[in-house]
């Protein structure tokens, strides 16, 4: 499946701007200095390659488990749905999130659905026969607004069930109504594991899965169609993975700019990155120069959270950010090393202010059922 950059492009603009002006500078002020003019065109250059391969990395242009195999682009990671373990978000193609409910925005609050249960009683009783109790559920609208998504602009939305013919579509205007609002999801163990997607009735193509693998959202791009057991078509050609991306991104550190996907730090990122050798023979490598080298700007953040097992686990500070340092061990598991201590991490959430507590997800006492 052909692959395309076009939110790579936008990504490297900036470090294009940069290498541009900063070239200029040494031409334009220093017309006999040629090593200078020099410098900046490697500096150029040097820039423009970082930015690449970090967009191809997040946009799914290399995958990490066949760098450096003979497995083809596109071919996926795993038989079947395996390919799908990361629910991913797409709009236009370009990654803007994983449903996890670790990573959830900070910005997105549950929506508290009654239900009714039956209870049991004894002959006599003349109390409730019933009793109410709250669910959690996420509506689907809450969470693009969360991500950043301008929702009055989508013309469709297509999240796709357990099978690759079980997809949701509906239109941008069927979304914004109020039997949208009801589109939701939810968690299989309510505050963790597999999403799944809440249903209307008769809403979009009535089609209703019990698993989510993933969103897709068009805006600007045409959606494909779905034909029937042969699953979604672009063009009158199967779509392989994820439409204008390629393989379904998975893997890696994720990293978050307050509530916005801008990375995932995967090995192949790490290939031509400064590392030191730590005594037991493995490498490390300071994590805000591998963020800044990759165009996260670190300028205004203020804290950072470790994100794992679905949970916020740990806060930083911005000092401790700064002396945070990443290795990878022999099964290319991805780890941030704290100090003399060990934190595996699925992602990294990187916020502009310092969160007050009730920013944080709050877990009722009854959901926590790890």
């Amino acid at each position: 499946m052909e692959r395309r950059l076009h939110y790579a492009c936008r990504m490297q603009a900036r470090y294009l701007f940069l290498a541009a002006a900063l070239a200029a500078s040494s031409v334009g002020c220093h017309k006999r200095n040629r090593p200078g003019a020099a410098a900046a065109q490697a500096e150029a250059a040097r820039l423009k390659k970082a930015a690449d391969e970090s967009a191809r990395i997040l946009m799914g242009s290399v995958d990490e488990d066949s760098a450096g195999g003979n497995k083809p682009q596109g071919s996926g990671s795993g038989g079947g749905m395996n390919r799908w373990k990361d629910v991913g978000v797409y709009v236009d193609g370009r990654p803007v999130g994983i449903v996890d409910f670790g990573e959830l925005p900070i910005g997105l609050k549950p929506t508290w659905v009654p239900e009714e249960h039956s209870i049991e009683f004894d002959y006599g009783y003349k109390g409730p026969r019933t009793r109410t109790s709250y669910a959690r559920r996420y509506r689907v609208v809450d969470y693009l607004k969360a991500v950043g998504v301008d929702v009055g602009r989508i013309k469709e939305i297509q999240i796709m069930g357990p099978k690759e013919s079980s997809v949701i579509i509906a239109s941008g205007k069927e979304l914004r109504s109020p039997k949208g609002r009801d589109l939701m999801f939810r968690f299989g163990a309510i505050v963790g594991g597999k999403p799944i997607p809440v249903v209307p009735d008769k809403f979009g193509n009535g089609v209703m899965p019990d698993k989510m693998s993933s969103m897709m959202v068009y805006i600007d791009k045409k959606p494909p169609v779905l034909a029937g057991e042969d699953g979604l078509e672009l063009d009158g050609k199967p779509v392989d993975g994820v439409p204008y991306f390629g393989e379904p991104l998975r893997g890696g550190v994720r990293i978050y700019v307050d509530d916005r996907l801008s990375l995932a730090v995967k090995p192949q990122l790490l290939q031509e990155a400064p590392a030191e050798s730590a005594p037991d023979g493995t490498k490390r490598w300071k994590l805000t120069a591998v963020l800044k080298q990759n165009g996260i700007d670190l300028s205004k953040v203020k804290e950072a959270w470790a994100i794992a097992d679905e949970r916020r686990k740990q806060k930083f500070t911005r000092a401790e950010l700064d002396a945070l340092t990443l290795t990878l061990d022999p099964a290319h598991k991805n780890q941030i090393i704290v100090g003399d201590g060990k934190l595996r991490v699925a992602a990294l959430a990187l916020h502009s202010h310092e969160l007050a507590p009730s920013e944080l997800p709050e877990i009722r006492p009854d959901e926590n059922i790890n």
